[in-house]
């Protein structure tokens, strides 16, 4: 029986992360928007101010998928909270409880940390990623909608904050 091994990502790691998040792009059909480098992935996971962490699901030594979270924080829990940003197993190692572990290995960090929840999102086309979410019970927080700013506009807002601040002798 092979032998599944789940471990922090270390310094090093970050060729392998990219794999993982090249390959989750792809599955996603999201190629396109991937500027993700190594290096970025190295100073962002083990640089002088860590962003987000990591762990590798090792299957028999070899490396078959990744997760990769931060905290956030909740005001009205006054905890903070475990934020999946990615999980991804190779399609040929699905159906081994990989991604299962996984899980279960973060939200085991939840607890330790005193995490008030542990969330991530979906893509809503994504149904065998929903099934088994829900299968684990996890709820979708259907009542919340994301909103992102990226490029332009969000350089545009930034800029408009420097101006208003040097307009106001700041």
């Amino acid at each position: 029986m092979e032998q599944l091994v789940i471990r922090k990502a270390a310094p090093g790691d970050a060729g392998l992360v990219l794999f993982f998040i090249s390959a989750l792009a792809d599955y996603e059909k999201l190629r396109h928007e991937m500027v993700a480098t190594e290096e970025d992935i190295e100073r962002a996971l083990f640089g002088p101010r860590p962003y987000a962490e990591a762990v590798i699901a090792d299957w028999g030594g070899i490396p078959v998928g990744f997760a990769l979270y931060f905290y956030s924080f909740s005001t009205f829990k006054g905890r903070p909270s475990l934020y999946l940003e990615d999980l991804f197993v190779l399609p040929e190692h699905r159906g081994k409880g990989i991604g299962r572990a996984l899980l279960t290995h973060l939200a085991c960090i939840a607890v330790e940390k005193d995490c008030s929840r542990f969330e991530w999102t979906v893509l809503d086309w994504n149904e065998p990623s929903i099934r088994f979410y829900e299968a684990l019970g996890a709820k979708r927080h259907g009542e919340w909608l994301i909103y992102r700013l990226t490029g332009d506009n969000l350089a545009r807002l930034a800029t408009e904050s420097r101006t208003r601040e040097t307009e106001n002798g700041g």
